[in-house]
């Protein structure tokens, strides 16, 4: 038995005729850029974080670059992030102008270290940038209150967590800003490229609708340089017919997780914080023979992935910023010990014990 690390058309197939619906409608409609679907969207997921505000954008990453404009970051600012996570992370950091400054991880969660982070604050630093890695909340009561003690903006990558949970509160409702990705393959996913920026700043949002649109609040007046950077209507319709199902898939994402967890013996298992609620975007082990494993894994046609394989401060394309192997050594253990397994909600029992069966097979060698 083959099984797939993602298999999007299981899930399309189960609610196609409300996405046909919501695509002729939009169709029907004439309205294709923001127009009514987007702004309905954007209140039901403001509704949905715990936020009084939502911005669509076009993407994830524009999310990440527009909320931190919103929040005054600017050239010459040092934000302090995560080196454990996609790219984009850092890449909007390096787009506004400003310095990325990475902070080692904690080796349980794969999130930013809170006890590491004021060691490299410095009269430079303007905002923290966490990661919810795959799925669960960074340490936000601790961020949230060095934050505080240092007067700095707080700028949530909410991308891979959307629906995840820290104490009482949602993802994305804790900072000044939470920027969140609709890429095919998050828990919340369009048919493209999509993104949301939630706040509870008035004026973060405001800002952020006229950056997102050549930074014009009247058509043809354009009143700072903006962006091209506006959500499709058809992407929201989609959106927001899925917005509906999302708890019920994050309900079988931990469903699998548990069966996961029940038959894997060979590799050590994710961390899952009791103060929270994991969403599972990746069901991710550590094992010391990843890539022997991966490599079994694909000879009997079981999907995997590694994400991350190489930390950001090891980046060539951050090389400029000076680090070098060994700053980071935990980020450099981990990404050696990662793997993704098969986690979308419509995996069906036998596949997970056809995956485990693998791994406990081959684990260890």
């Amino acid at each position: 038995m083959s099984v797939p690390f993602f298999d999007i058309k299981r899930q399309i197939a189960t609610i196609r005729p409300e996405i046909d619906a919501a695509v002729k409608e939009t169709i029907d409609s004439g309205v294709f850029i923001l127009g009514p679907q987007v702004d309905v969207l954007e209140t039901e997921i403001a509704s949905y974080c715990g936020t009084k505000y939502a911005v669509a954008v076009a993407s994830g990453t524009d999310a990440l670059e527009l909320a931190l404009v919103a929040c005054g970051i600017k050239s010459g600012d040092e934000v302090i992030t995560s080196p454990f996570t996609f790219i984009a992370t850092a890449e909007a950091i390096d787009y506004v102008g400003a310095k990325p400054v990475f902070v080692d991880i904690d080796e349980k969660s794969f999130n930013i270290d809170p006890a590491k982070i004021e060691e490299k604050i410095t009269p430079k630093t303007k905002a923290i940038l966490p990661v919810h890695l795959y799925g669960q909340c960074a340490e936000m009561d601790k961020i949230m209150a060095i934050a505080k003690k240092h007067k700095l903006k707080v700028i949530e990558d909410c991308c891979q967590a959307i629906g995840a949970e820290f104490g009482e509160k949602k993802s994305g409702s804790f900072g000044d800003a939470g920027a969140f990705s609709f890429f095919p393959t998050k828990n919340l996913g369009c048919f493209g490229d999509g993104g949301i920026i939630t706040t509870n700043d008035e004026k973060i949002a405001k800002e952020i609708k006229v950056l997102r649109n050549h930074g014009s609040r009247q058509a043809y007046h354009h009143n700072v340089i903006g962006y091209n950077s506006r959500l499709d209507a058809l992407q929201a319709a989609i959106l927001r017919v899925r917005l509906k199902h999302l708890d019920k898939w994050s309900e079988g994402r931990n469903k699998n997780a548990a069966l996961y967890r029940k038959l894997l013996t060979k590799t050590s298992l994710p961390y899952e914080n009791k103060n929270g609620k994991h969403v599972y975007n990746q069901f991710t082990v550590k094992t010391a023979y990843r890539n022997n494993l991966q490599a079994k894994l694909k000879a009997e046609n079981i999907g995997s992935m590694v994400y991350y394989p190489i930390s950001l401060h090891l980046q060539e394309a951050f090389a400029g910023l000076g680090y070098k192997k060994g700053d980071l050594p935990v980020s450099e253990k981990i990404q050696e010990q990662v793997l993704s397994l098969p986690i979308f909600p419509e995996l069906t029992n036998e596949e997970i014990e056809r995956v485990c069966e693998a791994i406990n097979k081959h684990g260890e060698s």
